[in-house]
This record gives structure tokens, sequence and C-alpha cells, in this order.
């Protein structure tokens, strides 16, 4: 009495095990060159970053720190960097940039649409539910097999399993924000003769954005906490450190890296929530 029966056991991971198969079995061209596209895009953003100076990404962010929150949260942004630089990890800092930015890019194309379809329709909206749920439960070392699977290692399973588990809050928080904008203001455009395209474009958008941007905003956060579970399946960057740190019980190099990932966490925290309060409307 105290076994769980055989006869109740279900084995869902062998059905989706299969399934993976199969995709890779019949759309391996496509995965192929989705594959390739990405790691342009990566490539490209990572060349971009190697090539400018130093000195001049200190300047720009102490500049925008200034411009967007205040001189001391500049000086403090340009201070981390530089910590970050002193580390000897200025290069690994870039490539883990340009992982979270495609990252980050590739879940806002997918995941702002999804949110608006969500917002016009109660039936996706109940349907993306739960998926939204398992998404963001999911242990986030799970999205790393079928990543490993389809595309192999490298950059590109990272980027993939990254977008999969940042998603979420892009969809979740457009959703919100366009469901919350005021039904006045909407039908006063439809009174006018607004298309509902020019609704969403001219009404609903700048008025949801304060939201949207929290939705981003949370999304580059969790695609800087896989950063180091990408490093796993071969993304190099700062998470690599981590684990070659762990794998040696190296006190000092994990501590660098793990302080390199927490300062930039910290800016684009911070960036991003500023921008956000920027957007919003006042009352």
């Amino acid at each position: 009495m105290n076994t769980f029966p055989d006869i109740l056991k279900i084995e869902i991971g062998k059905y989706v095990d299969v399934f993976v198969k199969y995709l890779v079995r019949n759309f391996s061209d496509f995965f192929d060159a989705l594959k390739q596209g990405i790691l342009w895009v990566v490539q490209n953003i990572e060349l971009i970053l190697q090539w400018l100076p130093w000195w001049l990404v200190i300047i720009g962010v102490f500049l925008l720190g200034w411009r967007i929150n205040k001189l001391s949260s500049g000086i403090i942004y340009s201070a981390m960097l530089l910590c970050i630089g002193s580390f000897g990890l200025w290069s690994l800092m870039m490539s883990t940039l340009a992982i979270v930015v495609t990252s980050v890019v590739i879940s806002l194309l997918i995941g702002i649409p999804i949110g608006i379809l969500m917002a016009y329709s109660d039936k996706a909206e109940m349907m993306m539910k739960p998926i939204l749920d398992g998404m963001q439960t999911m242990p986030s070392f799970v999205y790393l097999i079928p990543a490993v699977i389809i595309f192999r290692m490298g950059k590109v399973p990272g980027v993939f399993a990254t977008t999969i588990y940042a998603i979420a809050p892009a969809i979740r928080l457009t959703n919100l924000a366009i469901r919350g904008v005021s039904k006045e203001m909407v039908e006063a455009a439809n009174s006018f003769g607004a298309s509902r395209w020019q609704i969403l474009l001219r009404v609903e958008l700048p008025q949801a954005l304060p939201t949207i941007m929290t939705g981003i905003n949370q999304t580059t956060m969790m695609a800087m906490a896989m950063v180091v579970i990408a490093s796993m399946i071969g993304a190099k960057g700062l998470g690599s450190e981590v684990l070659i740190a762990i794998n040696r019980i190296d006190i000092a190099k994990g501590t660098e890296a793990g302080l390199a990932i927490v300062f930039i966490a910290i800016i684009m925290d911070r960036l991003t929530q500023g921008i956000a309060e920027r957007f919003k409307i006042p009352k």
C-alpha cells in the first residue's frame, strides 16, 4: 500500500523526448538556418561591443546614469564598470552582454505581440496563462536539454534557453498593460472613427508603455539570471568563469566573476527602471 502502483504511472517525459527527436529529424534544415541567423546576430553584437573603447563605454554609462537617474548614479555605474575592467573581465563582460541583448531582443519581438494578442482575446489569455506559469516555474536547467539537442553546444542554445526562461514577464506585463488602458479613452478614439490599429498604436501602446517597460526590465533581469546556467552548454562569458571557479574551487575567480555579474545586473536594472519611470504619466 505504500508503493505507488505502476499501472498509474505516466511517462510524459518519454513523449516529450519523442517529440523533440521528431523535430530534429524532420526540421533539421530549419533549425540549422535558425542557428546560423541567431549566431550571426550574437557575433555581430559582440563584435560591436568588443570594438567600442573601454573608456567610451564607461563615459556612455556615466552619462546615461546621470541623465536617467542622477549624477551620483552615473558615478557609481561607471565605478562598477571600472571594477569589472580591473578584474580583467572586460572582454568576457561584452560576450555576456551580447548573449543577454540578443535574448532580450528576441523575447520582446515574440513576447510583446503575444501579450497584445492576449489582451485582445480572452481565449488566448486562458490558453497562454498555464503555459507561462509552467515556463516560469520550470527549473531553468531543464531548458538546456532541448536546446542542446536542437542546436548543439555553443552560444545559440544559450540564447534559446535564456529566451524561453526570460520571455514570460514581457508577455504577462504587455497583456496587463493593454488591459489596464482606460476604456473611456478607447471609446473616445472609437467615436472619432479610429481603426483598431490606430487605437493600438496611438492610444493603447503609449498609455501602456510604462508597464511594458517594467516587463522589459524584468525580462532583462531574468536573462542575466541565466548567464551562469547557459555557460554549462558552451555559452562563453562571465558565467563560464563562475563555472570554472566552481570546478577548481577557486574562491578568488568566483568572487570576481560573481561581482561582475552583479554589477552588470544592477546597472541594467537601474537604467531600465529609470527609463520606465520617465514614461509614467503623472497623475
